[in-house]
């Protein structure tokens, strides 16, 4: 059939002030100063985010753009940086006291109170391979997966907006290394960091669990096809290693816009055989957002299910995407849950064929 599409051109990038402590950093209220909680130990807030409206704009829209947090962790004198997309971001502290955790792995530097919750901390310069100068003395404190864990950071500099087109996909000497993207910022490159990938590993017993162990494979699967798109590799393995042994055939693509090539080629050639598309939200190139935007304007495609599997999947998060036309949510990495939804909507659907 007669069909083309021309990938949007990327949107112009915008300044992002940066300011000193004690007015806005970007989109983060900073505030000075220290708190005291209720047992009396003293916390040093740095900046205190409050997530303003252009975030969630960038997350609800699909314009296919992010903010990230750049931050440093030290090889001895050297600085490396490193960035965190920001809606991930609750907080930037002091480091407070420590509590040492019994018997656990090397890279967890301790515990700590924070608003009476009780986090994890993790020192992200073992987990790295590095070797610090001075002892990291902030705290990253981070929200995804449903899960709230603190980072060791030497420093904090500054948030940038951009394209997800300028994130460039890591190389295959980088893709072990935590590594989800890379970015060229002021003459220096930041590395994107699977945070995901780092906090499985140090819950291996209840990270990605195998769908072996809680699901059988389901009648009239195998004629099904799902496309999966995500940017690591360590997840979209594990998404289509879980699917194919539900039953169904999975094909991979590492971002949104060699997914949307794949899909533009095959409508194209009259070889589109997709039955369900599972999508990232957090990739190079194009966005899970933006993929979704894309799928859902285009008239041959709005009917086919697409799932959306992501460490961002908040309640405020799920209502926005669901209005965007994604079939189902989940967080990561909840794989039984993932076959089961998909399992559902196609029974769903074929009910209402009859």
């Amino acid at each position: 059939m007669p069909w083309k599409k021309n990938l949007p051109s990327p949107p112009a990038r915008r300044p992002f002030p940066c300011r000193e402590r004690g007015h806005f950093f970007a989109n983060v209220a900073v505030e000075s100063g220290e708190r005291t909680s209720r047992q009396g130990e003293e916390i040093h807030y740095l900046e205190e985010p409050r997530m303003a409206g252009n975030t969630n704009i960038l997350l609800e829209s699909g314009t296919n753009e992010l903010e990230i947090v750049e931050f440093c962790v030290n090889d001895g004198d050297r600085n490396c940086y490193y960035g965190v997309n920001v809606a991930k971001v609750r907080e930037i502290i002091r480091t407070p006291k420590l509590t040492p955790v019994l018997s656990a792995p090397e890279m967890v530097a301790g515990m700590m109170s924070l608003r009476d919750r009780i986090i994890p901390v993790i020192d992200l310069a073992r987990v790295l391979g590095w070797q610090p100068s001075a002892v990291p003395d902030k705290i990253l404190v981070l929200e995804f997966n449903r899960v709230t864990v603190g980072i060791l950071v030497n420093g904090v500099s500054r948030i940038f907006r951009l394209s997800w087109e300028q994130v460039v996909a890591p190389s295959k000497l980088s893709e072990g290394a935590y590594v989800t993207g890379m970015v060229k910022m002021e003459g220096r490159i930041v590395l994107i960091l699977d945070f995901e990938r780092i906090l499985a590993e140090l819950c291996q017993n209840t990270a990605l669990t195998p769908v072996e162990e809680t699901w059988r494979p389901e009648p009239g699967a195998s004629t099904r096809t799902v496309l999966v798109v995500d940017d690591s590799a360590f997840i979209r393995n594990a998404i289509a290693s879980n699917l194919r042994a539900a039953g169904y055939r999975a094909e991979e693509a590492i971002n949104g816009e060699e997914a949307w090539n794949l899909i533009s080629e095959r409508l194209a050639a009259d070889t589109f055989t997709f039955d369900a598309i599972i999508t990232d939200i957090e990739m190079p190139r194009m966005d899970g957002l933006h993929l979704t935007s894309l799928v859902r304007a285009d008239a041959l495609l709005r009917e086919i299910p697409l799932f959306i599997f992501s460490s961002l999947a908040s309640e405020d998060n799920i209502r926005k995407w669901k209005s965007l036309g994604a079939d189902g949510i989940l967080t990561k990495p909840d794989m039984p849950n993932l076959v089961a939804i998909i399992s559902g909507v196609f029974e769903g659907r074929e009910e209402a064929r009859q």
